[in-house]
């Protein structure tokens, strides 16, 4: 059996890749065109089915992570990601009914969106109830825009800079627990913590 397996590349090797079936099939790159000028748009539209996979991806593991300290939802409610019907790589984070969507909005933008279930329905870009005041991005959506470079490369940027997978689930992720985060379960939480060093300081003699 040979070395060479005619297999799906991973997306950092997709170029290679075709490059080596060219060589070894050169009729089929001269009938399916292969060797053609790089199509821009279809380049961005590669580029943002990949980045939002790496979004998801990013937002998966870190949401694995805290749901493992929440004791299966003992100490608070954990956080749930699922795709988006009818979509290629479009997905959101759900809890405590608030949403942060993420979607291919337009050619070559990605939208983050915070999300409410409201009677049914979803107010986008409305008012959160719940939400943390202090939340620079909560009630509102802001968007990740493609720019083609020089040499055939895809990059992603937000307000003008260069930006990541990792940087914008890092950021957005924080936000979303913030922004998620049952003020009422957490003053609860905190008032019978007082009532428990209140009643220890009784039990000392001593008086608050």
């Amino acid at each position: 059996m040979g070395r060479y397996k005619d297999t799906l590349p991973s997306s950092q090797q997709g170029w290679i890749h075709e490059l080596a079936r060219a060589e070894i099939h050169p009729d089929a790159e001269a009938v399916l065109n292969l060797g053609k000028s790089f199509d821009s748009q279809q380049l961005v539209e590669e580029s943002t089915i990949d980045f939002l996979m790496e979004l998801r991806e990013q937002f998966s593991e870190f949401a694995r992570l805290f749901n493992g300290y929440s004791e299966t939802g003992a100490r608070f409610q954990e956080i749930k990601i699922y795709n988006l019907a009818q979509s290629a790589a479009d997905f959101m984070m759900f809890r405590n009914q608030i949403k942060l969507v993420l979607t291919n909005h337009a050619h070559g933008v990605i939208q983050i969106a915070f999300a409410q279930h409201v009677r049914g329905t979803l107010d986008v870009n409305g008012q959160i109830m719940g939400a943390q005041p202090q939340s620079p991005v909560a009630g509102q959506s802001q968007e990740l825009l493609a720019q083609l470079g020089p040499f055939r490369d895809v990059y992603w940027t937000f307000q003008g800079e260069r930006v990541n997978p990792e940087q914008v689930a890092k950021f957005y992720f924080a936000e979303f627990i913030r922004a998620t985060r049952d003020v009422r379960r957490t003053r609860a939480g905190n008032q019978a913590l007082l009532d428990q060093i209140k009643a220890l300081l009784t039990e000392k003699g001593l008086d608050l």
